[in-house]
Parts: C-alpha cells; sequence; structure tokens
C-alpha cells in the first residue's frame, strides 16, 4: 500500500526517513499484538509475527511491489516505462527505501520487545551486580 512519499527525500535520506516510519509502525503494533498475546495468553512468536507482517504490509508493501515489478515485469514499451515510472518516487532509490524499511521493521519490533519483556532493565542490572562484586 503506497503512502504519500512526495515529502520524502531521495536517496539514503528517504530511505532513512521511510525506515524510521516503519519503526515507528512496528513499534506501535507489537504493542498492540503484546496487549492482545497477554489477555489471550500467546508467546512472543505470534506476537512478533503478526506485528513483522502487518507492519512490512502497511509501510513496505507498496515499495516492495515497485522494485518485483520493474525487475520481472515486461514492459512492452517506452511509454509504458515512463508512465510507470513517473508514479513512484525516487525510482533511483527504491533498493535502499526497501532495505531501510524492512531493517525499520525489524528494529521496531526489538525495541517493542525489549521494553515489554524488561530484558533491558535486568540486564543493566545484571551489570551493575557484576561490577559490584569485582570491587
Amino acid at each position: 500500500m503506497h503512502y504519500d512519499q512526495s515529502w520524502m527525500g531521495y536517496g539514503i535520506i528517504g530511505g532513512i526517513e521511510a525506515g524510521v516510519i516503519s519503526a515507528l509502525a512496528g513499534l506501535l503494533l507489537f504493542g498492540v499484538f503484546h496487549w492482545l498475546g497477554r489477555r489471550n495468553g500467546w508467546s512472543y512468536g505470534p506476537q512478533i509475527g503478526w506485528s513483522f507482517l502487518l507492519a512490512t504490509v502497511l509501510t513496505a508493501s507498496g515499495d516492495l511491489w515497485d522494485l518485483f515489478y520493474f525487475n520481472y515485469a515486461r514492459l512492452q514499451s517506452l511509454q509504458l516505462l515512463k508512465a510507470k515510472l513517473a508514479q513512484v518516487h525516487d525510482p533511483d532509490g527504491i533498493g535502499t527505501r526497501v532495505l531501510c524499511e524492512l531493517l525499520g521493521v525489524v528494529l521496531g519490533i526489538y525495541i517493542g520487545w525489549v521494553w515489554c519483556s524488561g530484558n533491558g532493565s535486568r540486564r543493566a542490572g545484571s551489570q551493575d551486580k557484576d561490577q559490584d562484586k569485582r570491587g
């Protein structure tokens, strides 16, 4: 699903902007699925899986489709190619944008998992205890 990308930058700047949007979507969706999962007794697997699938569909599917289409579709004429390329924001940086979107979804879900599971505070606490034992 394409969202309005006319305000985004080009190249790596546009990729980072798309990645931040994807990370926020992944974080928000993990929070929703974590809340649903706790109420229904789900493990982290379904929570992470559904969050990744839905965040990818919402944020990266349009660019993934364009990337696939331009690589494998038969474009019969130069006019058709020009018309299809005119519909895409930054066709030169589409691969970078897709990569940043996918990495953003993974990063957002990871941050949500660390935040919701409390692993970050436990790890920080265990490091402090180790330092106290050493002297």
